[in-house]
């Protein structure tokens, strides 16, 4: 029997670009090994950095919004499995895939919960401490909570962020699946890491529409620079993200060490380059793609609380987390400096990489529960009230403002 995948992507991914694009080609490249065949559309327009999914054996389709040329599309691609990216993305075709291709299984893909990282942006802009309650009130709580009951099964990144639905919102655990970034071990080796005294200076990366990196690279330049280059005068920190804001490239100074750079094509060299990643984040939600590069470099790592959530299951960190700025400060001096100490974070990583990031172990779990559900998606339904009823409803409602737009742009 043939498999067939159809991924609704938000945006075309771009693997170099962002942390979200990466986990997206390490989830195509898991369906492609499970056997399936995959079809990519999406609705948004390809930039310069989107991956070659052609070259990867992907068809892609563009499709458009509020339109039934989606239904026929559908009906004729008849897939096995529909992954939705992210919780938009399915209040938008989740309907469409419902009526037209009941018997697909319907898989969100949450990246992260944008509830989550939007309220303790709020939070933070108010200069007020987050509380969970600010995420369990949220307007869009509600909208990604809905999602995850409408699909047969959601995707989470994050093992804080599985935590805190099963918890704080009572979702069912067979709803939901822990899929982190996924890593190749066998390819990578300590041995092949640049050693200590191979390299020199800092490293911090982002991608400059995310919120929080724009914050953090703030906070880098403000609190944290300064107090570094008081214990190290001739230290440099390379800047590197697509899509940085001007306020970001005007911090480019190099008689103080901070270099802006700007995207790079292989960021895996810049890391190799450096000693210690600085990434002093102060909210978002997920896990963050970039400390998990620094594990893969080799590269120790200065993060705070909110960087290395869901990341480390209680284990040993890849270097330090810190919440207040001189610790912060203190410990990346610290790791740039003590070679013991360097390569007892770098080691922390290794196992991080080996126990949780394993990517055949993660992608056996993906395989064991699309098998499971596959087989008996009936029964799995069944059990799911919450998610019938919310089809129910929501599918009627969103399928005639669907329908009044298709009809109002006819008219124009």
């Amino acid at each position: 029997m043939s498999k067939k995948l159809l991924v609704i992507g938000y945006v075309w991914p771009e693997p170099t670009t962002t942390a979200a694009g990466s986990r997206m080609q390490q989830l195509l490249k898991a369906f492609l090994e499970l056997g399936y065949q995959i079809t990519f559309a999406s609705t948004a327009s390809k930039t310069g950095y989107s991956l070659d999914l052609e070259a990867m054996g992907i068809s892609e389709t563009f499709i458009q919004l509020n339109h039934s040329s989606f239904d026929e599309f559908i009906q004729q691609l008849m897939p096995n499995v529909v992954l939705f990216d992210r919780f938009m993305v399915e209040e938008q075709f989740g309907w469409r895939v419902a009526e037209h291709a009941p018997k697909a299984l319907r898989i969100l893909n949450t990246e992260d919960l944008h509830a989550l990282r939007k309220s303790r942006e709020e939070a933070h802009k108010k200069d007020q401490l987050f509380r969970i309650e600010d995420w369990k009130n949220h307007p869009t709580t509600l909208r990604e909570t809905a999602s995850i009951f409408r699909c047969d099964l959601t995707l989470m990144i994050s093992s804080y962020e599985m935590e805190i639905l099963q918890q704080k919102l009572d979702i069912p655990p067979e709803l939901l699946l822990h899929i982190p970034f996924m890593v190749d071990i066998k390819e990578i080796c300590s041995k092949n890491f640049p050693p200590f005294d191979a390299r020199n200076g800092f490293i911090s990366i982002g991608n400059g529409k995310h919120a929080p990196n724009v914050d953090a690279l703030k906070v880098l330049k403000k609190e944290i620079w300064p107090r570094i280059r008081l214990h190290l005068p001739d230290a440099e920190i390379q800047i590197f993200g697509a899509y940085l804001p001007q306020q970001i490239n005007e911090m480019h100074d190099p008689q103080t060490g901070f270099y802006i750079k700007g995207w790079t094509e292989n960021a895996t060299i810049a890391f190799q380059k450096a000693k210690v990643l600085l990434a002093p984040l102060q909210f978002g939600a997920g896990i963050k793609g970039k400390l998990l590069d620094g594990m893969r470099t080799g590269t120790p790592s200065v993060t705070t609380t909110i960087g290395a959530e869901g990341m480390h299951a209680g284990l040993a960190w890849n270097g330090t987390i810190a919440d207040d700025w001189d610790a912060f400060a203190h410990a990346a001096v610290e790791l740039h400096q003590n070679k013991k100490s360097w390569e007892g974070a770098q080691q922390n990583g290794n196992a991080l990489l080996q126990q949780l990031y394993n990517r055949q172990s993660v992608q056996s779990s993906l395989r064991k529960r699309l098998e499971h559900l596959i087989v008996d998606l009936d029964t799995h339904r069944s059990k799911n009230f919450i998610g019938k009823l919310l089809q129910h409803q929501t599918m009627s409602s969103t399928k005639y403002m669907a329908k009044w737009i298709e009809e109002k742009n006819k008219e124009k």
